[in-house]
């Protein structure tokens, strides 16, 4: 049986387009689903979720589309200032940031704004949760990068870097974490959150997005994707993905291979067969779509969840004490308005006295 699969694509034009993807064929194609013109300037940021998909602007505002009922289901109005960086956590929560400098976390069943941080003194150029829900990574136009504590919704640990990053992003299994400043990955090591390795690119750097938790697939101001093992520290291959600069990369794996999804300024959006074994080679591509529009920004859309279940490692670490005991539980995080809670599933939940309720 085929995946039901959809691209979606912002455009500077402010146009946002979804594409449904036929996958049961050698070659894909993709065939136009939707086009909406909601925003009144270009659109800086996508993300989605099994339900839903957000698109962000410089109008300052984040429009919500329904993807079962195919409607938009209205506009978030907190920010002030072009949103920068959207980002689902599973189905319940969204975060975004802003050129005002604050993360907003939105619950998804009323799209409610649940907190409001003010992260940094400048822009919020990219944010990241880690695979728990428990923490967030940040960095801005401060030179800074922040790690904050959904536990208790406050600042955990601040490490200032000597230029401004615009790209922060955790592996799969949260263990270690990149930022990207220019034209260089920075990995870091949770643990000891300390810069473990750097690698440039030739050119400067316009989105990463990891495979797995050692592959990172990265590109820039240029046409070509290259692939870097973040562990041994070193290039593993590239190709020629477009004609211009590749805006975007989004990945999703099927049975036994990596699909990488890459866009573009020339207002392609191709779509690559990728083996991730030992010794990788160049991608192969599964099909395309011309958008005749400019491509600003990527996401994948699929009916059931495209965040994958990660298993833990049995031991993990971070700056703080408090929030490695906290990683090492299984709990989920339950936001609540202006404060946030974590709520333990590793222990079974007691019964009321005299009442068949659980708590």
């Amino acid at each position: 049986m085929a995946a039901v699969l959809e691209l979606i694509a912002g455009s500077y034009e402010q146009v946002t387009f979804g594409y449904r993807v036929r996958t049961d064929e050698k070659e894909w194609t993709a065939k136009a689903d939707f086009t909406h013109h909601a925003h009144t300037a270009s659109i800086s940021a996508l993300a989605a979720s099994e339900r839903f998909v957000v698109t962000g602007s410089k109008d300052e505002t984040i429009r919500v589309y329904d993807m079962k009922k195919k409607t938009e289901h209205g506009a978030l109005l907190h920010h002030d200032g072009t949103i920068t960086c959207l980002e689902f956590y599973g189905t319940s929560h969204l975060l975004s940031g802003g050129e005002d400098g604050l993360i907003c976390v939105w619950s998804t069943k009323k799209w409610e704004c649940l907190k409001s941080i003010k992260a940094h003194k400048g822009h919020v150029t990219s944010l990241s949760v880690h695979p728990s829900g428990k923490l967030v990574l940040s960095v801005g136009t401060d030179k800074t990068l922040r790690t904050w504590n959904l536990i208790n919704g406050r600042s955990a640990f601040i490490k200032n870097i000597k230029q401004n990053a615009h790209i922060v992003r955790w592996s799969p299994d949260g263990a270690k974490y990149v930022v990207v400043v220019n034209d260089r990955v920075n990995i870091y090591d949770l643990e000891t959150a300390s810069v473990t390795a750097t690698i440039t690119n030739p050119k400067r750097i316009s989105c990463v997005k990891f495979l797995n938790n050692s592959i990172l697939a990265v590109a820039g101001d240029d046409e070509i994707v290259r692939l870097c093992d973040t562990g041994k520290e070193k290039w593993l291959c590239e190709f020629k993905a477009h004609e211009t600069r590749v805006k975007s990369v989004e990945s999703f794996n099927m049975e036994d291979y990596c699909v990488i999804v890459t866009a573009s300024n020339d207002g392609f959006i191709k779509m690559w067969k990728l083996h991730l074994k030992e010794e990788l080679e160049s991608p192969t591509l599964l099909g395309e779509v011309n958008t005749t529009a400019r491509v600003t920004c990527l996401a994948i859309w699929k009916p059931s969840s495209v965040q994958q279940i990660i298993d833990k490692p049995e031991a993990e670490a971070t700056t703080s004490e408090e929030i490695t005991q906290e990683l090492l539980k299984k709990k989920r995080v339950k936001i609540a308005t202006e404060e946030v809670v974590l709520e333990d599933e590793s222990k079974p939940k007691k019964k009321k006295k005299g009442s068949g309720k659980t708590e």
